[in-house]
């Protein structure tokens, strides 16, 4: 196994020469902006290690790595424009940057980019990754309606935004973890252990990512309030109302209601902390953390590659990948 930067700097490379600019170039243009935004590369990277965890030159996984990267990306140009949104990872989004339209339709291309990377495995291979995306395509689509129908509801259920950020979110790293394994022709077991992995990784990240949003410091990378300022009903505010009593959730109902960032930011805390919501999250952190890793015990590996997909399980949710 090697190094995850060197993993990450064989995609980047790999998408550098697919990607070149080309008429009509508002259509490409947009593709190449999105993808050259930076970010940590997750999943990309997480398609790579699993093609070689198994044995695989991990190199035949790259097409599937920039597979799984354009479509996630593909996603976050259309989600930007549902949210309205002006930036993402602090540039211009794509349909700021240009318009609405171009955003639409580059991000359609993208989609479709994303299927055709796959054209080149040997047909059995081929199936079976197109299952894999397709299935996780749906599911990224039935999460965010179902974000975006949280919007309009008071209160939504724990187990309802479980599903929801497991699908919105999480599913896609499990599926970069399967299609690297599919791609290796390990065992179908193997398979769909490496998916739960990824699953249930991607749950605990996310999770910690909402917990850091109102809990976090000015070196997490956001502005720490955000989701409160946005009345997003997040982890926190659903375990804070399932855990209050009748004052502290008028409280809260109160605190979501104010309208002066400040107050509002440190009141919220305040409840989520007085209803040990913040101690109820962290638990569920940790919960899914150990579900993922109690996970790699089933996988038909080397003691040494269980202990490398732990590592960067552990980096990962330490934030230092």
């Amino acid at each position: 196994m090697l190094p995850i930067e060197e993993y990450k700097t064989a995609f980047l490379q790999h998408i550098e020469k697919i990607f070149t600019p080309k008429e009509p170039i508002h259509l490409y243009e947009p593709i190449q902006y999105i993808l050259n935004l930076g970010g940590k590369r997750i999943r990309p990277i997480l398609t790579l290690i699993a093609t070689d965890i198994f044995g695989k030159d991990y190199h035949k996984g790259l097409n599937a790595a920039t597979a799984i990267e354009v479509f996630h990306n593909f996603s976050l140009i259309h989600d930007d424009i549902m949210d309205n949104a002006s930036l993402r990872r602090g540039k211009p989004t794509v349909h700021q940057k240009w318009d609405t339209n171009v955003g639409i339709l580059s991000g359609d291309a993208m989609l479709i980019i994303a299927y055709k990377l796959l054209e080149d495995y040997p047909s059995e291979i081929f199936q079976e990754l197109v299952k894999t995306l397709s299935e996780t395509a749906l599911k990224v689509c039935e999460g965010q309606q179902m974000d975006m129908d949280f919007e309009k509801l008071q209160e939504v259920s724990i187990e309802t935004y479980m599903q929801m950020i497991s699908y919105k979110t999480s599913v896609l790293i499990g599926a970069a973890l399967q299609m690297g394994s599919i791609i290796s022709e390990t065992t179908k077991e193997n398979q769909i252990n490496m998916y739960n992995f990824g699953l249930n990784l991607g749950i605990a990240f996310q999770l910690q990512d909402d917990y850091l949003d109102t809990f976090g410091d000015a070196s997490f990378g956001k502005k720490i309030g955000g989701d409160i300022i946005e009345n997003k009903k997040t982890i926190l505010y659903l375990k804070s109302l399932a855990l209050s009593n009748e004052k502290q959730r008028e409280e809260l109902l109160r605190a979501y209601a104010l309208n002066e960032v400040d107050n509002k930011i440190a009141r919220v805390r305040e409840i989520f902390q007085i209803t040990n919501a913040d101690k109820a999250v962290r638990q569920l952190i940790e919960s899914y953390t150990q579900k993922a890793l109690m996970t790699l015990e089933k996988i038909t590996i080397g003691d040494d590659k269980r202990e490398y997909l732990k590592t960067f399980a552990l980096q990962l949710m330490d934030r230092k990948i």
